[in-house]
């Protein structure tokens, strides 16, 4: 699949989802267990939960909208769009789009989880680091996406990030 406008729309949104959900976990799990494997499992169960959701999601959400577009067209043609190339199109616009969306939940929520599996100290420290990094090089793509400031949509993103952090972290969780 080729990666284009629209897939954009859906690696930004499911990276973002699937960073800052995971990174939540990884949060609330670190203030209740000390050990990797709980924090890895807890968010790794957050992880795949939120990629199916995502992907099966979109699914529901893009097959609702396409199908009502191809409902349209079909209109003044007076006749169904079935079985044509328009409809194997929508299918496969449905399919990846999806997928997409699903995928880059998946990915996204590796990235909190990666200091865990390969890391014995500071795990939480280079979690939220490494996350709020992805996070700075995904606001670069919103903004190149959209064609503005870069430095702009960055930000957004870095300041969207630390307001999870202290939001999930101010729960006030102890051992």
């Amino acid at each position: 699949m080729k990666l284009n406008v629209e897939h954009g729309r859906y690696v930004i949104l499911g990276s973002i989802d699937g960073i800052l959900a995971v990174l939540g976990v990884v949060i609330g799990t670190s203030h209740v267990a000390n050990d990797p494997s709980i924090i890895i499992n807890a968010a790794f169960g957050g992880a795949l939960a939120l990629a199916l959701t995502n992907g099966v999601g979109s699914y529901l959400a893009e097959s609702a909208v396409e199908y009502g577009k191809l409902a349209e067209l079909e209109k003044p043609l007076l006749r169904s769009l079935a079985c044509t190339s328009i409809e194997r199109q929508t299918k496969r616009k449905i399919w990846s789009d999806s997928i997409f969306h699903g995928g880059a939940s998946f990915l996204g929520s590796m990235v909190p989880i990666l200091p865990f599996v390969i890391l014995k100290e500071h795990m939480l420290e280079v979690s939220i680091i490494l996350s709020i990094l992805v996070l700075s090089v995904l606001g670069l793509y919103s903004g190149k996406l959209a064609k503005q400031n870069l430095i702009k949509h960055s930000a957004r993103m870095v300041g969207l990030g630390i307001v999870i952090v202290i939001a999930v972290t101010s729960l006030g969780l102890e051992h």
